[in-house]
């Protein structure tokens, strides 16, 4: 166990994972476990193996702390998971992509398939697989930040272009974890990374997510077809279970016969947020009665994607010993459309050479008593 002490001066108790779990050496780089700490208690651990938020602790009912983030104890059990969308910033494309293919210019590009015929997440070796290197570790200063970059090759996962992406993580004094990315090419190319935590805000625990209280700002969302890319129409979604404008429990309508619900088996859909593009602003809130602990998102990103853990069957086990169970974590993932590339009625996601890509994101956390 480690402590650490609050700006009210209260200590605080949490498990730290331990940097010697991390120690290795990954197709001839290092992978190691970085810590950052604010004055209010939070504590935020990084890898820089795929650029994952491994433990993430806030305040929680009877002054205490709790670990809000799926995970693991080491790099070894990250390598074994069944699951390796846990945690990191997957890429160059978030998301799904049709057959894995589009056109830039005119010109045809294929991508490697790893979902079902379509490519998902940047494909089977994406950015959640690599090695980042540590630019910068500021991990002792006020609002602690650290930052990761990596260069993916021309043709990796079919994609055009050597694409120079990084992202920083900042644990600010306002309880906030802010995610900033940018990144630039060599050729057209396409972009879209993003976040993919696994929460659960009942903390330290497989509990189910379905008493989370979910509010998304958000009036549509994109339809898909069976293998959920998108049909390229936007959908209201007033008045249907993907309606979140007011707070409702996730499970209150996660079972009904809705065929959007149907295709998912469960929620795994993008909201077309209600804001204006480019804008950071928040676009969600989740809240879990037991532990009062509420997180908002805020983005300037077109889209939020939230995904229920549907897929989830108990076959990894996480940090405290605890099975990763079935609908145990959710991922609400700030991005581009899915398949934007073959939607010119969608944002667009192409990048060209000259141009910075950049995305902010951040994740506060309150507490409701």
């Amino acid at each position: 166990m480690a402590a650490f002490s609050s700006c009210e001066n209260r200590s605080y108790s949490v498990r730290l994972l331990s940097q010697e779990s991390f120690d290795t050496t990954l197709n001839g780089k290092k992978v190691g476990l970085y810590t950052l700490k604010n004055a209010n208690g939070l504590v935020v651990q990084v890898t820089n193996y795929g650029a994952r938020v491994v433990s993430l602790w806030v305040p929680c009912k009877g002054d205490s702390l709790v670990d809000v983030v799926w995970g693991y104890p080491s790099i070894k059990s990250y390598l074994a998971a069944t699951d390796c969308y846990s945690g990191p910033i997957v890429g160059r494309f978030g998301n799904r992509i049709g057959k894995g293919c589009f056109a830039i210019n005119g010109k045809g590009y294929k991508l490697s398939l790893n979902d079902h015929g379509n490519h998902l997440h940047g494909g089977s070796n994406g950015f959640w697989s690599r090695v980042w290197d540590v630019e910068s570790d500021s991990s002792s200063s006020v609002n602690p930040s650290i930052t990761l970059s990596y260069l993916s090759p021309d043709g990796e996962e079919g994609y055009p272009g050597d694409l120079k992406i990084t992202v920083k993580y900042i644990l600010t004094e306002t309880n906030r974890l802010k995610v900033e990315y940018a990144a630039t090419t060599s050729k057209p190319t396409v972009v879209n990374p993003t976040s993919h935590i696994y929460f659960n805000l009942h903390g330290n625990t497989a509990r189910s997510i379905c008493s989370h209280v979910l509010q998304i700002r958000a009036s549509s969302f994109t339809p898909t077809d069976s293998l959920l890319i998108p049909t390229g129409e936007i959908a209201s979604a007033i008045g249907t279970p993907l309606d979140f404008n007011q707070p409702t429990p996730i499970g209150k309508r996660i079972g009904e016969p809705y065929q959007p619900l149907i295709y998912g088996k469960g929620y795994d859909h993008n909201w077309v947020l209600a804001k204006p593009l480019g804008k950071v602003d928040v676009v969600a809130a989740v809240f879990e009665p037991s532990t009062g602990v509420e997180m908002l998102v805020a983005t300037d990103q077109p889209g939020l994607q939230f995904y229920s853990g549907n897929f989830m069957n108990g076959k990894d086990v996480g940090k405290y010993g605890q099975k990763h169970l079935y609908r145990s974590g959710i991922a609400l993932e700030t991005q581009n459309f899915p398949d934007a590339p073959n939607h010119p009625n969608f944002p667009s996601a192409f990048l060209e050479p000259g141009q910075v890509y950049k995305q902010s994101t951040y994740y506060e956390f309150r507490l409701r008593k």
